[in-house]
């Protein structure tokens, strides 16, 4: 129902009953709702982008101390990853260059690390993204470091073997005073079959009854390598090598025996299919015998290993 309101009326200087109708009055109502509604938003956009509260300068000063904390961790591990580059260089090319051992396969010191998940629902913010990357390097990091710990045991353990190992490898000449082989390693005539063959050592001329020194430590083999090599001490040295010494007259040790570089182990001889006094003498590696000469290098002269050298390289008739 209408209801009645007044006004004043300036021409007839008096106050006249209005008639208003509910809808006129509820139009009113909605826009003085409306404005005050508009006029709230305004006062809280203006509160909330201008106006800092207490608790987000809170947030803005712990999110920026996050930051620093970030950069100062991914900064250090920066730091530590180049150090251990420069650990793991010189332990491929410098320490297992020297103990002769592979390098450490590169999917050991970097492998797929599994997608670190545990950040992906944070918020995208650049501090949570720099404390991502930072975990992720770390991670990185500490597969290395574990992979370098474990190489280096592997190196200390090679070198308490390296002077053992360096022992048992042929490095002196079988005869004292050799100064040239009479014949060398390769094809040469057989002095009985008078045949063009491998020979698979150097024979060494020297009286009967010359001292035959062990060019390693080892122990003496109880195999016999034919009867053509006659009176013949074999010794094995471990680290896959093998020595054999042959056409003795005697031998001064017997199978099972330990011996050290530069014992006697027997006595230039003839013994065997040989053409004269000598000594045999063969290196072999990995099964395969190889050239002897290469291993004389722990007492002569480079002007001795040179005069060696060339006489075996001569194709005579081998003495045996």
């Amino acid at each position: 129902m209408p209801k009645s309101l007044y006004h004043f009326n300036p021409k007839t200087l008096s106050f006249e009953k209005v008639k208003v109708s509910f809808k006129q009055m509820a139009k009113r109502l909605l826009w003085v709702f409306a404005s005050g509604i508009a006029f709230a938003l305004v006062f809280v956009w203006i509160a909330f982008y201008f106006v800092d509260s207490p608790k987000v300068k809170i947030l803005e000063r712990e999110n920026n101390e996050l930051k620093t904390e970030v950069e100062y961790l991914s900064s250090r591990i920066d730091k530590m990853s180049d150090v251990l580059y420069d650990i793991e260089d010189r332990d491929d090319n410098v320490y297992r260059t020297i103990f002769e051992a592979d390098p450490v396969p590169t999917s050991v010191r970097y492998p797929l690390l599994v997608e670190d998940t545990r950040l992906d629902s944070m918020s995208r913010s650049e501090a949570y993204n720099m404390l991502r990357d930072a975990n992720k390097k770390a991670d990185q990091l500490t597969v290395r470091l574990a992979a370098q710990s474990k190489s280096l045991d592997t190196l200390e353990r090679l070198a308490t073997r390296k002077s053992e190992m360096l022992t048992c490898i042929p490095a002196i000449r079988p005869l004292k005073n050799m100064h040239e082989i009479s014949s060398g390693f390769g094809r040469r005539y057989h002095p009985v079959l008078k045949t063009l063959r491998a020979h698979t050592g150097v024979d060494i001329t020297a009286p009967k009854g010359t001292p035959v020194y062990a060019t390693a430590d080892g122990t003496v083999s109880g195999e016999n390598p034919g009867s053509g090599y006659g009176i013949v001490v074999v010794l094995n040295h471990g680290y896959s090598y093998q020595t054999l010494y042959a056409h003795l007259s005697k031998k001064a040790v017997r199978p099972g025996q330990k011996v050290k570089r530069g014992q006697v182990i027997g006595y230039v001889g003839s013994t065997g299919m040989a053409s004269g006094s000598h000594l045999h003498y063969e290196v072999i590696k990995n099964g395969q015998k190889v050239n002897p000469v290469y291993y004389f290098n722990s007492d002569i002269t480079p002007e001795e290993y040179n005069s060696i050298l060339e006489s075996s390289k001569k194709v005579n008739q081998a003495l045996s």
